[in-house]
């Protein structure tokens, strides 16, 4: 298959959902469709047990929603920088790692850009949050490098990495008139990230753009622990988290954090993990709430709940009003509810770390409140209305621009490659 000399794709690997997009030569960068004529997927993958195939994106998460026989994954990208990345697992009668797994999702991508464009790209710059991990420059070294190598395996030639947040801003830059200061808000489902940068038309034709970047931050926060969040507050009461036995000891917690983590999730189901639940039981005073947990652990039902909290979280935000959440599925009648006012009120610690991050990322650049030209918002949680009401109230002269929040960062990294 022909080297493509002249092209350079834009990968961002998200927590929850990934894009790509492709920049030939001069040109405008484009969006590649991943799943029909979707531009952006889930970063899934549903192992079929059943049929003995992988699927990936909206296809893995229908898979496993209707009950089909296998293992859903998700958010694999926070396991970068973490022991349990190396950690080896069945899938499909072999014991592989889970960077092999993000491999396995990357070679998909390789073979969507062969099959739009005819061949390998020359220049492949996939995204990275600020930090991978916060407080460890080693681990988060080893992260990328966990990347770099995962891209490899799956038949790239050749990476390099971005900062996502700059990424975001050179897309940004594309569509406005004037010299700017931005300060760019990219909200992933696993991380926040920040950067003041001075974007315009003149500044475009720069080779070197690094005097032009005046300060980046980022916190390990972002939509997935918003989810955990809601999840504890709400649904895992359900099933005995915070309940009091009868010895006047709460419940041990650890079951329910690990439930409400996308990416913890599958580690529950494990014999060794349904023995330690089951042997919960006489931490119970009500014995529904523990039978709940157990069935939710034997039928694998958590990325279900956890995919309830989601669209839970998004419908409350986007509708501003109130959400249910059902969960008939494991007991008839049972259920819960978000409002806007609750949303706001369970998402408050998280925030307060996201925008003290925002904050921060301002005053590294050496500006007051008064100096930012617009807030661009990008990733899609930044689309959620608690999170705008914390950058208003915090940035109040500030106007806040919204951008393609799946794309953006995609495309950003296409142009980035020039």
């Amino acid at each position: 298959m022909p080297l493509l000399k002249d092209t350079t794709l834009g990968i961002d690997f998200g927590t929850s959902n990934s894009a790509m997009a492709v920049r030939q030569g001069a040109g405008l960068a484009r969006m590649i469709s991943l799943e029909g004529s979707a531009h952006t997927l889930p970063t899934a993958l549903f192992f079929n047990a059943e049929d003995h195939r992988t699927h990936f994106g909206r296809d893995a998460v229908g898979q496993y929603l209707a009950g089909t026989e296998g293992r859903l994954m998700r958010s694999l990208k926070s396991l970068l920088g973490s022991a349990l990345l190396q950690d080896k697992t069945a899938v499909h009668n072999k014991m592989v790692s889970y960077q092999d797994i993000i491999s396995l999702f990357l070679r998909m991508l390789v073979q969507k850009a062969r099959d739009e464009l005819g061949g390998m790209p020359a220049r492949v710059v996939m995204g990275r949050p600020v930090h991978f991990v916060d407080g460890d420059a080693d681990r988060d070294q080893q992260a990328e490098d966990a990347l770099r190598q995962a891209a490899l395996d799956a038949g790239f030639a050749e990476v390099s990495f971005q900062l996502e947040p700059i990424a975001a801003a050179l897309d940004y830059e594309q569509r406005i008139a004037h010299e700017s200061l931005v300060l760019v808000v990219d909200i992933g489902g696993g991380t926040s990230d920040f950067t003041v940068v001075r974007l315009g038309p003149e500044r475009m034709a720069r080779a070197e753009r690094g005097s032009d970047v005046l300060a980046t931050t980022g916190v390990h926060v972002g939509g997935t622990d918003f989810d955990r969040r809601l999840s504890l507050d709400l649904l895992m009461p359900l099933l005995g988290f915070r309940h009091t036995g009868p010895t006047g000891r709460e419940v041990p917690s650890r079951v329910f954090f690990d439930l409400s983590t996308w990416h913890l999730i599958q580690w529950l189901y494990s014999p060794r993990a349904l023995r330690d639940a089951q042997n919960l039981r006489t931490d119970y005073s009500d014995a529904r709430l523990h039978a709940r947990l157990m069935r939710v652990l034997h039928e694998r039902l958590g990325h279900r709940m956890a995919n309830t909290v989601e669209q839970a979280k998004i419908a409350a935000s986007l509708a501003d009003a109130e959400a249910p959440m059902p969960l008939d599925w494991i007991e008839a009648g049972l259920g819960a509810a978000v409002t806007p006012e609750g949303l706001a009120q369970f998402l408050l610690q998280p925030l307060e770390q996201v925008v003290a991050c925002a904050h921060e990322c301002v005053q590294l650049a050496g500006l007051g409140l008064q100096g930012l030209d617009a807030i661009y918002l990008t990733g899609g949680s930044s689309a959620l209305r608690p999170l705008r009401q914390a950058l208003k109230a915090a940035f109040p002269a500030t106007p806040q621009v919204e951008g393609d929040l799946f794309g953006g960062v995609a495309a950003g990294l296409a142009v980035s490659g020039r």
